[in-house]
């Protein structure tokens, strides 16, 4: 919200310079009302528009993740309530500015809204004229004079002479609709309350109805008569944001040297192609920003990457960690977590990032649910299980493959035409049928075997989550499986479980037979 707000003012005030360096003397005055209109709304709306370079479409490699296999109803299994520290207790109370904020807007708004009742009661309770479809409102005992829409308010007070000329202006103001343009400047006003800017470009906007009137109405009157209308007022203008008065004594000098300059000249209408290269200029700085920002926010969220062996167990003090990096996860949905294999290492190091963060390539996406329905996307490097080209004309030498090792036996998930069949999903008429029929067929075989009793035997309690690696060959026999988990007895476990499994009918490439790598996760809460 900060970096936004920022922006938005840094924007603001390189428009509003441009304006009052380049523009603001010119006679161009519907120009004028142009640049004043869509800077201000781009500079509200430029800090989210992103330009993205164009990015090479480049086939990614794939192993196919299963979703995690929760065993029995337990409670939340990794992510448990964690208990407050004193700073974080601190922080918790600490006022949030937000409120500051969010309680300006609220009084801005009810201000407007007293302003706008009063305007109404005033149109309400004095006699009213109808003039073509506008109304002309008579202030009793007034001598002020302004218009809001189709109503134009005149004092009783000021003399008939001069009423001709104040209402040619003020008519002016209404076949202009000015009045959109300041209730525009008022919602701005109201979301952006603590700008200053905004109320600089609410006082142009109105100076510049001023000068768009006079111009048009001395058409019909005679200029010094009209000049001394301006002059000889005892001024008792009504102190409102969003009304066009005519009497405003700070103006008139202003007003007075505009009517008198002459016509500005054509030449000078190249001026405006200024905004041009300033709004593609704020474009690639929005662009940047945003990875500034990025990277900001990534530094903040470097206290919950952590890396595992993975065939070691989780150590107490990644354990704390990676309790309040899935809290973080489940609690803010614009993140997501990476899990980067390193197999020169044999581990797997943990983070979390944004979802506009730019990943690296192979990255696939998988969910991790609990109980409780809440869950969060993670991300993992399955490239470590895959060391063929991403090039699809390069199927049939993959398909030839003699494999030795079984991290070069799984194929890329993308290069895949038929995935492997769960037996008894043959009725399945769609891919994505095909796909939950095979996950819901494994996960209810896996529940329904795995023995969780192993753990007295090792009389562990705790929860316990086993990430396991197996091949569906191209007879779609299980072959080749890798299990980890915090015990031997876990692994083996899982090994007996998955080895059990029924023969598939296997993947295939351009109808030929293919290995396929799974990953599958296993997780329990062991009761105590």
């Amino acid at each position: 919200m900060i970096h936004y707000i920022l922006q938005t003012v840094i924007f603001q005030l390189l428009f509003l310079i441009v304006y009052d360096l380049f523009l603001k003397r010119e006679t161009f005055f519907n120009y004028n009302r142009f640049y004043l209109l869509i800077s201000a709304f781009l500079s509200v709306i430029l800090p989210f528009i992103k330009l993205n370079s164009f990015k090479a479409i480049i086939p990614q490699k794939y192993i196919v993740a299963l979703p995690e296999v929760i065993i029995g109803k337990a409670e939340e299994t990794t992510a448990v309530t964690q208990e407050l520290t004193a700073a974080e207790l601190v922080s918790s109370l600490v006022f949030n500015w937000h409120y500051v904020l969010y309680l300006g807007c609220i009084i801005a708004l009810v201000v407007f809204l007293i302003k706008l009742i009063k305007l109404l009661r005033l149109a309400n309770t004095n006699p009213k004229t109808k003039l073509g479809s506008t109304s002309l409102v008579q202030l009793i005992n007034s001598n002020s004079a302004f218009s809001f829409f189709n109503y134009i308010f005149l004092g009783d007070a000021i003399k008939a002479e001069e009423k001709e000329a104040i209402l040619a202006h003020e008519l002016e103001h209404v076949k202009e609709k000015h009045s959109l343009d300041l209730l525009f400047f008022e919602v701005l006003r109201i979301l952006f309350w603590f700008n200053p800017l905004i109320y600089i470009y609410q006082n142009r906007i109105a100076n510049l109805h001023e000068f768009t009137a006079d111009a048009k109405a001395i058409k019909y009157n005679n200029k010094r008569h009209y000049y001394e209308n301006l002059l000889a007022q005892v001024f008792d203008t009504k102190a409102v944001s969003f009304i066009n008065p005519f009497f405003k004594q700070s103006l008139i000098k202003k007003r007075i040297i505009m009517l008198s300059k002459t016509k500005s000249k054509q030449i000078n209408l190249i001026k405006y192609t200024l905004l041009i290269p300033m709004v593609i200029g704020m474009l690639f700085y929005t662009s940047c920003s945003q990875k500034i920002e990025n990277d900001i926010e990534s530094n903040n969220l470097e206290q919950f990457t952590y890396s595992l062996k993975i065939d070691e167990e989780m150590p107490e003090d990644i354990k704390v960690i990676h309790e309040k990096y899935e809290t973080f996860l489940k609690e803010n949905k614009e993140y997501l977590s990476w899990a980067i294999i390193n197999n020169d290492k044999s581990a797997i190091t943990y983070s979390i990032h944004l979802k506009s963060e730019e990943r690296p390539e192979g990255m696939e996406e998988t969910r991790v649910n609990f109980p409780d329905g809440t869950g969060y996307t993670s991300y993992f490097n399955f490239n470590y299980f895959d060391f063929f080209s991403s090039n699809t004309e390069k199927k049939e030498e993959v398909v030839e493959v003699e494999y030795n090792d079984m991290y070069k036996k799984g194929i890329s998930f993308s290069v895949i035409d038929e995935s492997p069949v769960f037996p008894g999903c043959d009725t399945a008429t769609t891919k994505e049928e095909l796909k939950k029929c095979f996950t819901m067929g494994i996960n209810k075989f896996v529940v329904k075997h795995f023995n969780t009793e192993v753990a007295k035997e090792v009389g562990f309690e705790d929860v316990v989550k086993i990430n396991t690696f197996f091949i569906i060959d191209k007879e779609g026999k299980i072959k080749d499986i890798k299990s980890r988990a915090p015990h031997p007895t876990f692994e083996n476990e899982a090994k007996r479980v998955i080895e059990a499994l029924p023969q598939f009918k296997p993947g295939k490439v351009d109808g030929k037979p293919v290995n396929v790598t799974f990953y599958l996760p296993i997780k329990f809460r062991i009761a105590k």
